[in-house]
């Protein structure tokens, strides 16, 4: 039984190339980020994998990178979850917002500290905490089972919410997580034990 499970994080969106806090705003892909989607996909293709269901957010930059990588993959239709509880970590009062002029209103430590911290949550937003605590119960409950199945699990969804999943897999913890960064359509290959540990990791960055 093979247990695959692969993480895609999306490719880049337009607010990303402009510097913006995102959240559970909806901008589409860049060109760049459709094309890293494609190379996503086609190096899945040329690892011989292909996958019985997939996940992913609400958002449609997700939902985007997922059809891209299914075309390349050549798995167009493929059955797919999407589901809020994988959207993007909400920002809250940032969403919108420049990160420079945000250090500019309330300063670099304020700013790196809702960034970078592990349980500090922006204005109206979430803390990675917040956002650990509703995709990690999503992973247990959905995805996982069906891992364990031996069904073939493809995930495209965000930075912070495959953080949440990755902080599991890999066994990082509130003080390690927060230094981990995951860069737009790079896929993460993991194949798991029965018992749900981690038997293999491969970064598909070539």
């Amino acid at each position: 039984m093979d247990r695959l499970l692969v993480l895609v994080r999306h490719g880049q969106s337009e607010w990303n190339l402009k510097n913006l806090f995102t959240g559970w705003k909806d901008p589409g892909l860049t060109e760049l980020g459709v094309e890293e989607a494609r190379i996503a996909g086609r190096r899945l293709k040329a690892r011989g994998l292909s996958f019985d269901l997939a996940f992913t957010s609400a958002l449609s930059r997700a939902q985007e990178t997922l059809r891209l990588m299914l075309d390349e993959i050549g798995q167009p239709g493929l059955r797919t979850v999407r589901d809020q509880a994988l959207n993007e970590r909400d920002y809250g009062d940032l969403s919108g917002l420049n990160k420079d002029d945000a250090r500019k209103r309330w300063g670099e430590e304020q700013v790196h500290l809702w960034r970078r911290s592990y349980d500090v949550s922006p204005p109206a937003g979430e803390s990675l905490k917040d956002t650990v605590a509703r995709a990690l119960p999503y992973y247990v409950q959905e995805i996982l089972p069906a891992v364990l199945r031996g069904e073939r699990v493809l995930v495209a969804a965000h930075g912070n919410s495959l953080r949440a999943l990755v902080m599991v897999l890999d066994r990082l913890t509130p003080k390690t997580i927060p230094a981990l960064e995951l860069a737009t359509g790079l896929p993460l290959v993991y194949r798991l034990h029965a018992d749900s540990t981690v038997a293999s990791k491969e970064v598909l960055d070539s």
